[in-house]
């Protein structure tokens, strides 16, 4: 049998635990405050996509089946949860994610408290909240990975109770846990490695090794995690589209996964990372000391295991394809945060040698308020100043998300409920506002643009679905990074439209991308191009 081994930390005599409760509860509502005035946000293109499909879901359709998307069905069911408590606006998406952000902190805190003590988990809570409301990592937008870490730092919560109590139920539903994570995004496969990996560890350090308990815990770990992918496919089987669902989860995914050079690669990392570092370098700085404790800490050593594990996989989370988009960097803020309160904790440790005790609590608490408040500081127009709007072109510069809620409202009230668009770009979330349907499973252009065998056969299937669903408006988005157009990609969609469009339909209205709002023209204002 595997026992945890106690907890260390920065635990005062004088620590009781209604104040403990009391910081957690001010840590979450404070986290909170930050993010409300920012709820009205406009969503950008994943959160549009996430939030078409929910709404696809609400109706009783499937993804795969009336829109294409490589990303994993889990988030789209998350998203319908979460339209249909807090409706169906931007404002709803965030409010969902404002909650989700809470159970995280909850969950960073119950991790940092079993693994050290309650005051570290307090500290790793509280740096988790700064770091993921950060502009940085896109914090306050929807994204996956907000809902991917959730699943993980629970199923680890979890994963350690079972590891302390020996029950085999807990090891069954940690695995749950960690396989939600996946089915939300495929990224979160490396959570459910790190739980395998530090179970591994934790029953091979043992001699003997007790084989038969490892095994079923094993098999119960793994058993967990793989039962919401298994039920997903059985889903899709029934419902008679799994070979398209395989298709853009596993088989296009792949070649997507396989799009960037690595000298890309490297610069899309280094320019990223060295924001994100930015924004808070005194946590990452505080970070670098709780993981070097792990080596020269004796009390700290006892969690090496798990902590490397965490760290390794989490790094390797952001890791496929390698993209590694701002948001991506979410996966690994739960690491993070545990590490900057151990952190903490090693700089008590370092001050040992200070006779007088409450001075090293004051040097280590002050320490910790010099973290966050650094953080926030270097944050505070973003968080504090800025409007819905700026907030969006201060992250996602000159892309048409705060002008798809006009347009899309446009839509809406000059077309019926049945009728449908089609949108040349991507732009997903324009469907989203409208509530129209898509005339084509083509919700992003990326994958048509893209240097796979499959783009030019894919424009082909836009191409006719268009032309046989006839749709009400076309949307012809005229921006770069809504297309991102190479120099090899196929033409044909580009000489098709121009004649489809000639032939079909009038001039509607112009929307002109400049400053903080666009330059709407409608009706018999609309000119293109502008004089």
């Amino acid at each position: 049998m595997v026992k945890n081994a106690k907890p260390v930390g920065l635990q005062s005599p004088t620590t009781r635990r209604g104040w403990i409760w009391f910081g957690l509860i001010a840590i979450v509502v404070f986290s909170w405050a930050m993010r409300c005035h920012l709820l009205d946000v406009p969503l950008e293109r994943d959160e549009g996509e996430y939030a078409y499909g929910a709404q696809l879901i609400l109706e009783g359709l499937l993804p795969y089946q009336n829109f294409y998307a490589m990303k994993l069905p889990g988030i789209y069911a998350v998203y319908a949860g979460i339209l249909s408590v807090f409706g169906q606006t931007q404002r709803g998406i965030h409010l969902g994610l404002l909650l989700v952000n809470g159970a995280t902190i909850l969950m960073m805190f119950l991790l940092g408290r079993r693994l050290f003590d309650p005051v570290t988990g307090l500290m790793a809570a509280a740096c988790f909240a700064v770091l993921s409301v950060s502009q940085s990592v896109q914090g306050v937008f929807a994204n996956a990975e907000h809902f991917v870490i959730l699943a993980a730092v629970a199923g680890m919560v979890v994963l350690l109770k079972a590891l302390e109590e020996n029950r085999s139920g807990l090891f069954l539903l940690s695995g749950l846990l960690l396989g939600i994570g996946v089915i939300i995004k495929q990224h979160g496969i490396f959570f459910v490695a790190s739980g395998v990996a530090y179970l591994l560890f934790s029953y091979l350090g043992d001699r003997p090794i007790l084989w038969r308990s490892f095994l079923l815990r094993f098999g119960l770990l793994i058993l967990g995690a793989a039962l919401p992918y298994a039920l997903t496919c059985v889903v899709f089987l029934f419902a008679g589209v799994f070979d398209r669902f395989w298709f853009w989860t596993v088989t296009y995914a792949l070649e997507y996964s396989s799009e960037i050079s690595p000298r890309l690669a490297w610069g899309g990392f280094k320019m990223n990372f060295t924001d994100i570092v930015a924004s808070g370098p005194f946590i990452w700085a505080i970070a670098g000391i709780g993981l070097t404790s792990l080596a020269w800490q004796k009390s700290a050593r006892d969690r090496w295991k798990f902590m490397t594990c965490f760290l390794l996989f989490s790094v390797l989370a952001i890791c496929p394809g390698f993209y590694f988009r701002p948001h991506y960097f979410v996966l690994t803020l739960p690491i993070i945060g545990l590490l900057a309160g151990l952190g903490i904790f090693g700089l008590h440790a370092l001050l040992s040698n200070v006779r007088i005790r409450g001075l090293r609590y004051a040097i280590s608490g002050l320490a910790f308020v010099v973290c966050i408040g650094a953080t926030l500081w270097s944050e505070s127009d973003f968080l504090f100043r800025m409007t819905p709007a700026q907030a969006s072109r201060a992250t996602y510069g000159l892309n048409p998300f705060p002008e798809s809620i006009a347009l899309g409202r446009f839509i809406r009230e000059n077309t019926q409920a049945q009728d449908r668009i089609a949108v040349f770009g991507s732009e997903p979330q324009l469907f989203f506002y409208s509530g129209r349907r898509s005339a084509t499973g083509h919700i992003y252009m990326y994958p048509l643009m893209e240097g796979h065998a499959f783009a030019l056969d894919m424009q082909k299937q836009m191409i006719k679905e268009i032309t046989q669903n006839r749709p009400e408006f076309l949307v012809f988005v005229k921006v770069p990074t809504s297309w991102l157009v190479r120099r090899t990609s196929p033409r044909l969609l580009f000489e098709w439209f121009q004649r489809y469009q000639a032939e079909h339909y009038s001039l509607a209205g112009v929307i002109e991308l400049s400053g903080l709002e666009g330059v709407y023209r409608w009706g018999r204002d609309a000119d293109w191009p502008p004089a």
